[in-house]
C-alpha cells in the first residue's frame, strides 16, 4: 500500500490557517470550515476556528472531508531557514493538519499519502518544467530518500544511541541530519526536502514523471538506497561519510561529473595542491553551465537570485569572521590568524578545517558546520581555497574563500542532471552515472 508520511511545516508559538473545504475535528467528530488560529500562551493553549472555540488539549488532528476538493493554507510560513533566501510565506497544503507542542513552540504537521507529496516536491525542489527525464529520476531518489529516512528514523527510535558530535582535544566535528525529527518523518525545509504543498504550480510532467515511476525506488544489496542529492557538485560528487556519520554506502561514490574526466587535472583531490587547482580552474563538467534555459529547469525564482555557484569567490573581513564564528559556532581565539585545511574530501570540499587564533586554534568539521562558520546563512559548500589579506603585525585583515559548487554535493547534482537530461539522457542513465551499482525495484 501506499505510505502516508507526516511533514513537519512551520514551527512557531502561533499557528494561523484557513479551512478551505470542510475539515472534521478527530477528536470531537466536530467539523470547520473558514479561518483559525491557535496560540500557545503561559496559561495553556487557545483556539478559534471561524469564530468557534476550539476546546481540548493538544495533539489537534484535522482530516478533509472531501480530500480531492478540499485543502488548507497555513500563514507566514519560513521558507529557507538560515539559508540567504529565507523569507515567509503563506502556504497551501493538501491532506491532513496535525498540530503539537513541542518543547516551546507549536508545530503544524501535514500528513498524506507520498505520491502527493512527492508531486510537490519535485516542483518546490526546481523549476517544475525540468525536462521529463530529470523529473522522473527526481522522483526516484526523491521517493527513495524519504522511505529510507523513514527506516532510519525507526530504527533510530528502537537503538536510541544516536550521536553528530565528536570532540577530541582541540577537535569538534559536528553533522547535521534529519535525527532532530521526533514527531514526523520528514521537515519541509532544505534540511530535508524542499516541500511547499499545492503552492508551486505543478505541471503535467511533474504528475507523470511521479506516476511512471510510481512505487519505484533505487536498492543496492537488497535495502533502499539513502539516496542524496545537491543543487550543484562543483564537478565531483562527494562520499557520504565525509558530510554524516562515518558510514558508507557503495552507491554513494566519487563521480565525475563528466563524460569523461575533464582534462588537465589531477583528480586525487583529497591532495591539497590538486583540490587548489581544481577549485581555481573552470573543469568541464556537467554542472558547469551559464544555460539560462536549463538552470531554470532546477532554480526557483529565489535560487535564481545568484548564477554564482559553480566557482564563486566570497570575501570576508577580520572582524566579520570573528563575529561569524563566536555567533554561529560559538568559536572564539583572538584575532584570526590563518585557515589550514586539514582534510579534505574526494570533491575537493572540506572535511577538517583548523582555525588558528591569537589566544588559541580549533579544528571544525563537518561540512555544514564549516559552511555556518563563515556565513550568516550558509556558505555555498566547503569546497574553498582560503587566502589571507592584507597582513598587519601578522594579523590578516581580510580573508577570501574561493569555492566551487552548492551544496553538501553527495549523490546527483541537480544542475549536472538538468544537462543531462537536456542532452538526451534517460532517466535510467541518469541514476545510473549519479548512483554506481543502484537498481531500480518497485517498493509498492
Amino acid at each position: 500500500m501506499e505510505p502516508r508520511i507526516r511533514v513537519g511545516i512551520m514551527f512557531a508559538p502561533k499557528i494561523s490557517f484557513c479551512f478551505n473545504g470542510r475539515y472534521r475535528h478527530i477528536e470531537t467528530g466536530n467539523c470547520f470550515e473558514g479561518s483559525g488560529e491557535i496560540v500557545l500562551t503561559s496559561n495553556g493553549v487557545v483556539a478559534e476556528i471561524d469564530g468557534k472555540k476550539l476546546s481540548g488539549d493538544l495533539p489537534f488532528n484535522f482530516e478533509p472531508v472531501d480530500y480531492d476538493n478540499a485543502y488548507f493554507e497555513l500563514y507566514n510560513v519560513t521558507i529557507g531557514i538560515n539559508f540567504h533566501w529565507e523569507r515567509q510565506e503563506n502556504q497551501k497544503f493538501k491532506g491532513a493538519l496535525r498540530v503539537i507542542k513541542e518543547k516551546d513552540h507549536l508545530s503544524a504537521i501535514n500528513i498524506l499519502p507520498i505520491e502527493d507529496y512527492l508531486i510537490s516536491v519535485i516542483s518546490s525542489e526546481m523549476s517544475a518544467t525540468s525536462s521529463l527525464e530529470m523529473l522522473k529520476a527526481h522522483s526516484v531518489i526523491s521517493r527513495s530518500w524519504l522511505i529510507a529516512q523513514i527506516e532510519k528514523g525507526e530504527s533510530l527510535k528502537k537503538s536510541g544511541n544516536y550521536s553528530n558530535t565528536i570532540i577530541e582535544g582541540d577537535e569538534v566535528i559536528r553533522w547535521y541530519d534529519r535525527e532532530d525529527h521526533q514527531y514526523f518523518d520528514v521537515c519541509a525545509d532544505d534540511h530535508c526536502q524542499r516541500y511547499q504543498g499545492i503552492t508551486r504550480a505543478s505541471t503535467s510532467e511533474v504528475e507523470e514523471a511521479v506516476s511512471a515511476t510510481s512505487g519505484n525506488v533505487l536498492t543496492y544489496d537488497g535495502k533502499i538506497c539513502d539516496a542524496r542529492y545537491s543543487k550543484c557538485c562543483g564537478g565531483v560528487s562527494e562520499l557520504f561519510e565525509n558530510v554524516w556519520e562515518h558510514v558508507s554506502h557503495p552507491y554513494l561514490t566519487k563521480v565525475i561529473d563528466a563524460d569523461k574526466a575533464p582534462e588537465g587535472y589531477d583528480m586525487n583531490l583529497e591532495q591539497e595542491d590538486n583540490s587548489v587547482e581544481w577549485i581555481k580552474g573552470n573543469p568541464n563538467t556537467f554542472c558547469n553551465t551559464t544555460d539560462k534555459e536549463v538552470l531554470k529547469q532546477v532554480l526557483n525564482d529565489y535560487d535564481q537570485e545568484t548564477f554564482d555557484f559553480y566557482r564563486w569567490s566570497v570575501t570576508l573581513s577580520q572582524q566579520k569572521i570573528k563575529d561569524l564564528l563566536k555567533e554561529r559556532v560559538g568559536i572564539e581565539v583572538g584575532d584570526i590568524l590563518d585557515l589550514i585545511p586539514v582534510q579534505r574530501g574526494v570533491s575537493s570540499r572540506l572535511v577538517k578545517l583548523k582555525i588558528e587564533g591569537s589566544t588559541g586554534s580549533v579544528t571544525i568539521g563537518k561540512e555544514l558546520e564549516i559552511r555556518k562558520a563563515f556565513s550568516s546563512s550558509h556558505l555555498y559548500s566547503s569546497a574553498f581555497v582560503p587566502e589571507k589579506g592584507d597582513i598587519v603585525d601578522g594579523v590578516p585583515q581580510f580573508f577570501t574563500l574561493k569555492g566551487a559548487g552548492w551544496g553538501h554535493g553527495v549523490g546527483l547534482c541537480q544542475i549536472g542532471a538538468a544537462v543531462m537530461g537536456s542532452k538526451g539522457y534517460s532517466y535510467n542513465e541518469i541514476l545510473n552515472h549519479y548512483f554506481k551499482g543502484a537498481s531500480l525495484t518497485q517498493k509498492y
